[in-house]
């Protein structure tokens, strides 16, 4: 990857609060840690994410 990618926080987050940041990349996300950003992240395909997503709205997670 040749940029970085555009980290963004829940608009639920404030400030102060340590969270997790996601970017939307070509086919997927990238996920990482708010509080210690240089540390790199995650790719998850989107495939993957949506599933996430469903299981955590359906309260399976």
């Amino acid at each position: 990857m040749t940029t970085s990618p555009e980290f963004r926080k829940s608009s639920y987050s404030n400030r102060s609060q340590d969270c997790v940041e996601v970017a939307d990349l070509p086919g997927g996300v990238a996920v990482r840690d708010s509080r210690y950003p240089d540390a790199g992240f995650l790719v998850f395909p989107a495939v993957e994410m949506a599933a996430f997503i469903a299981d955590v709205k359906r309260e399976r997670l």
